[in-house]
């Protein structure tokens, strides 16, 4: 009897499309999915960083490319698929704008839920489609949030984004498996990026999150990049309709 062999984790032939690309997590994920031998459209809102990421990109002799665009602009997601089927999608754009939910402002609501809802449902929509359409499996993968499983501070908003995000995933798992489309979110804890900065600084918020987190220290972008090529690859063949805690047992509580 021949001994199991393990599921590859390369992804050399594939065509990755990487969200929010030009900085924090999804620059790590474009860099990682290229390392891992993806060809990786990296798409965000500031064309001066996502060139500058694409030209380290070639540099190390990696396939990368640039597709400047607004996710929350719903008229601007059919483009990013005028090249056909990406066999791997990461969507890693969000935002948080963050206050007590007695004093939300309605713009900031609506700010929120349309990046890390709005345009993760129909960037997904489209990913899906253009794979039925060819007649291929993939793997969609949303960088969500400890948030979407748990309530914090000042974080209503995002919090209702990121569980909103997790129940669409469950739901989009469902619809496309039989076309063997993947389906699955990323959770964070706190990692250092622009985007957290903010809380960072506030000592009794730093002190807070400090304290919640099992393995003593914050995230750094480095440690979301293994879960994300876990799930791009065939590794997570039968792998739908989860998350993944990259939490440091945050939610083990």
């Amino acid at each position: 009897m021949s001994l199991p062999r393990t599921p590859s984790f390369r992804l050399d032939g594939r065509r990755a499309l990487v969200t929010g690309a030009s900085s924090g997590i999804g620059r790590g994920c474009a860099a990682a999915l290229a390392e891992a031998g993806a060809q990786v459209t990296c798409v965000a809102r500031r064309a001066e960083p996502l060139e500058d990421l694409v030209a380290e990109l070639r540099a190390a002799g990696f396939t990368a490319d640039a597709r400047p665009a607004d996710i929350a602009d719903l008229d601007a997601l059919p483009a990013l698929f005028d090249d056909g089927a990406y066999d791997v999608v990461v969507n890693a754009a969000g935002t948080g704008r963050h206050s007590a939910a007695i004093d939300t402002d309605p713009a900031d609501f609506d700010a929120v839920m349309g990046v890390n809802l709005r345009a993760a449902y129909f960037l997904s929509g489209h990913a899906a489609r253009a794979l039925i359409a060819a007649g291929k499996p993939g793997s969609i993968v949303h960088i969500s949030s400890q948030m979407g499983h748990v309530g914090g501070i000042d974080r209503a908003v995002y919090c209702a984004s990121k569980h909103g995000l997790e129940g669409m995933v469950k739901a989009m798992a469902i619809e496309w498996g039989p076309a063997g489309i993947r389906v699955n979110t990323v959770c964070p804890t706190f990692i250092r990026t622009a985007l957290t900065e903010a809380t960072f600084a506030d000592p009794d918020k730093r002190a807070w999150l400090e304290s919640k987190i099992k393995l003593g220290r914050v995230g750094t972008i480095e440690d979301i990049l293994g879960a994300v090529i876990y799930l791009a690859s065939d590794a997570a063949a039968l792998v739908t309709g989860s998350a993944h805690m990259v939490d440091g047992g945050w939610t083990a509580e």
